[in-house]
């Protein structure tokens, strides 16, 4: 594996694309992410532009999983495990997080880390998360900034919300183009998408508005919270004695829910 020595991976590989069959979006996304991974905790402070309040918004999406101590969490692109420390709070040693990505590079910096705090609740998957087997009766299921590049994202998140327990949680925060906002904004609030597909491509896509529609459909007490002047947004549901059915949306901007829902 590129980058990564002559050592064997800690981390088991999931399901991805055949060989020959990996689309050039997940080429260029598989390739980036390896140059980056080993200054990516360092440089992803960075997106979309210097100063964003990444970590905050990342204890929003965290927090909106109303986790408990024991649950078990699954980490969707996962990458460097950015989230990890965040979540072992909640959940103690007796919870588990599977964190899921792609890269190898990315998964080898996720397990340095999981070893430099002595975590022996993690496990680790290198597999696209179009293709990730969700394990059953989950109670949570995060993504941060990464969905967005998913272009079947609106499948992953209906797979996850199947195999989530009753009760059980799914947040997804991301990127989007802001609405009724200057030009200059929105090409901040797309920023981090150059490197991995075209801008028109993206924004012509819409992934947010997929992402809000497949959670909608698949979860209930839904809750939609746009930040930083809308480049960002905060969505989250719970899965309830159904899915499938459509859920009334609560929609908010600027700042998170106030209290998390209780199972």
């Amino acid at each position: 594996m590129e980058g990564l020595g002559a050592a064997a991976p800690r981390y088991r590989r999931g399901r991805t694309a055949p060989a020959g069959k990996v689309d050039g979006t997940r080429e260029r996304l598989i390739e980036t992410y390896r140059r980056k991974a080993k200054r990516y905790d360092v440089t992803s402070r960075l997106y979309p532009v210097p100063g964003y309040p990444q970590r905050g918004q990342r204890l929003r999406a965290v927090g909106a999983l109303g986790l408990r101590p024991g649950d078990t969490v699954v980490d969707v692109a996962c990458g460097t495990g950015l989230n990890f420390a965040l979540i072992e709070r909640a959940i103690g040693p007796d919870g588990t997080i599977v964190g899921v990505d792609l890269t190898d590079a990315m998964l080898a910096q996720a397990q340095a880390r999981v070893e430099r705090h002595g975590w022996a609740n993690v496990s680790l998957v290198q597999s696209d998360a179009a293709e990730f087997e969700f394990p059953g009766e989950l109670d949570a299921i995060v993504s941060t900034y990464a969905l967005s590049q998913v272009p079947e994202c609106a499948n992953v998140i209906a797979r996850g919300a199947a195999a989530l327990s009753r009760g059980g949680r799914w947040a997804v925060l991301d990127l989007k183009v802001p609405a009724r906002t200057p030009g200059w904004v929105a090409r901040l609030g797309t920023a981090s998408v150059r490197p991995f597909a075209s801008i028109e491509e993206w924004v012509g896509r819409r992934p947010w508005e997929a992402i809000r529609a497949a959670m909608q459909s698949e979860l209930e007490d839904l809750s939609w919270t746009e930040l930083c002047l809308g480049s960002a947004f905060l969505v989250a549901g719970t899965r309830g004695a159904q899915t499938g059915e459509p859920s009334p949306v609560h929609s908010e901007r600027g700042t998170a829910r106030g209290a998390t829902p209780q199972r």
